[in-house]
């Protein structure tokens, strides 16, 4: 089924310009093809057009043509659309359609009126592709993040469709999930010879199988249509703020010129015996120490243990300290506990044993609003956090809670925007967003409270390289700057290792290590206890025979942090 945009342009009725400009575009059948740009560069825009959101559930202009196997979009019906084209959405929240996660999976077998039978079989089999057999009777609202995308991967899975959309497959998912989804749709691929379009930010995540082409976009428009291997050699990831590998990026900063002919698409298919010498002397001079840590705690958890349903603890036991002043990152699997930590933190949820003080007193004596005013608490999905209408007024809403004069809420609002790169968006309302400027507007509106605890869970999910980027350079200059206690809840292996000097790893309810970032990452049966994945510095650190590889880890980390400073 080949897929023809032709000088294809979409304008949002409520905006005045338009979202998507001349698409020229070919997808042929069979092919498998990642979409990559920043946030607002038009990627789920040109997905809501392959699927048939745009449209006819999201109204707008159209100009141009887009044809699927000849057939243009505009003479169908949003039945017809979603009949020739499956997707799995960022946002799985508004993907369910079952009260179990059995029957969700059921859902399109139910609609093509499979016979029960089978359809018990069929549920089964897939649901065990993704690892949820165990749980088909849960309700998919009750998951963690990355298991409600698996149960959005299964729902689609199950449909005989024949194009697949992934939109952000991998936001939720922990390294070792988000490694095997990625298989997961590398199989689906190979055994059908269904299109497969993926749209993510995690790039490297998704070369960890083959992919026929890369598809860049920026404002709309596209500016690079070529190979992973043509892309990764060129300078465009770096110019227009998508992250390029860890891998590559150690051997930039040991002053390694890549070309095509390099295949630097995977690790596993570079020569590296060439970029030997110029590694190993760039890890010779590196820089190996890790800074110091102020030792005086701020918030102390002690043999905190909690339960949803009194039977199977989420957390057991479980011990650590965050001192004032840390930059420190909490990792772990999808429903180790790593949220639930956050919850009993913010006072929604109460320990069944242990106890959380914060700065010496028990935050058992403090109600919600009392560590409100002392800790902030950015939660993972953004719509669980938004409640006005306009991005001005949500970010102004703590501050005006707080009874701060409106001159003094205008210029702190204006900042803090700046700073989170929503400065011309301050007027706009909020649902004309995308997932990861949702998320931007929620970070701000703790940011603006001046916290002494930030806590943000999952903060790079549905971020684009470049946004998250200047957050985080803002996050660590509060640090830094201003003494500001951060805690970072993620998956995302690439930030923890770029910002955070400590890790603390739960699994199955219980703490696994509390060490430093360079140390963990260097240890992989740790890792995959935590379901999460050795980091291709390890394993370029491996290629180059390097025995200490968690000082080649720290190398790289003091490069990053001086580059960025």
């Amino acid at each position: 089924m080949t897929i023809k945009f032709s000088n294809f342009s979409f304008k949002y009725w409520a905006l005045e310009k338009p979202t998507l400009k001349n698409i020229d575009l070919t997808i042929e059948k069979g092919e498998k093809v990642v979409i990559v740009g920043p946030s607002g560069s038009g990627k789920s825009t040109l997905g809501q057009c392959l699927n048939g959101l745009i449209p006819f559930a999201v109204k707008g202009d159209i100009t141009g043509s887009l044809t699927i196997n000849g057939h243009d979009t505009q003479k169908m019906d949003l039945h017809q659309c979603t009949n020739m084209v499956g997707t799995v959405l960022q946002d799985t929240d508004g993907q369910f359609v079952g009260l179990s996660i059995g029957e969700d999976i059921a859902f399109a077998l139910e609609n093509q009126m499979i016979p029960q039978g089978e359809m018990h079989d069929i549920v089964k089999k897939t649901a065990e592709m993704v690892d949820l057999d165990e749980m088909l009777e849960l309700s998919p609202f009750d998951l963690s993040g990355g298991q409600k995308q698996r149960v959005s991967l299964a729902g689609v899975m199950v449909d005989d469709v024949d194009i697949l959309l992934f939109d952000e497959p991998l936001a939720s998912l922990d390294p070792q999930t988000g490694k095997a989804t990625i298989e997961i749709i590398d199989q689906l691929h190979k055994n059908t010879g269904k299109t497969v379009i993926i749209i993510e930010h995690r790039l490297e995540d998704v070369l960890h199988r083959d992919v026929d082409r890369i598809i860049m976009m920026e404002r709309g428009e596209i500016v690079a249509n070529m190979t992973p291997d043509e892309l990764l050699a060129s300078q465009l990831l770096q110019q227009h703020g998508i992250r390029e590998p860890l891998y590559i990026s150690a051997m930039k900063a040991a002053g390694c010129t890549i070309t095509a002919e390099d295949k630097p698409s995977s690790l596993s298919s570079m020569t590296i015996d060439d970029f030997k010498p110029q590694l190993l002397e760039w890890f010779e001079q590196g820089d190996v120490v890790s800074e110091n840590q102020g030792s005086t705690p701020l918030l102390s958890v002690k043999n905190l243990s909690y339960s949803y349903d009194d039977q199977r603890n989420t957390l057991d036991n479980v011990s650590f300290s965050v001192n004032k002043g840390e930059f420190v990152s909490i990792l772990g699997k999808n429903g180790s506990g790593k949220s639930t930590i956050t919850r009993l933190i913010m006072g929604v949820l109460e320990p069944d044993t242990g106890s959380i003080e914060f700065n010496g007193r028990n935050l058992a004596d403090c109600s919600i609003f009392d560590r409100s005013q002392h800790i902030g608490i950015v939660l993972q999905n953004p719509n669980h956090m938004i409640s006005h209408h306009m991005i001005f007024d949500e970010v102004a809403s703590g501050l005006r809670n707080r009874g701060v004069a409106e001159d003094i809420v205008d210029k702190k609002v204006h900042d803090v925007l700046e700073l989170c790169g929503l400065g011309r968006y301050r007027h706009w309302p909020i649902e004309a967003l995308s997932y990861g400027q949702k998320k931007r507007v929620t970070i701000a509106t703790i940011l603006v409270l001046e916290p002494e605890l930030l806590i943000l869970d999952e903060p790079t999910a549905g971020q684009d390289y470049h946004h998250y980027t200047s957050m985080m350079a803002f996050i660590r200059e509060l640090n830094k700057k201003l003494g500001i206690t951060i805690v970072i809840i993620s998956h995302d292996m690439h930030l923890v290792l770029e910002y955070t000097d400590r890790a603390i790893v739960i699994a199955d309810s219980h703490l696994l290590a509390d060490q430093p970032v360079n140390s963990i990452f260097s240890q992989p049966e740790l890792l995959e206890k935590a379901n999460l994945t050795v980091t291709s510095l390890y394993t370029l650190g491996k290629k180059l025979g390097i025995e200490r590889i968690d000082n080649f880890i720290r190398c790289f980390i003091n490069h990053e942090a001086n580059k960025n400073a």
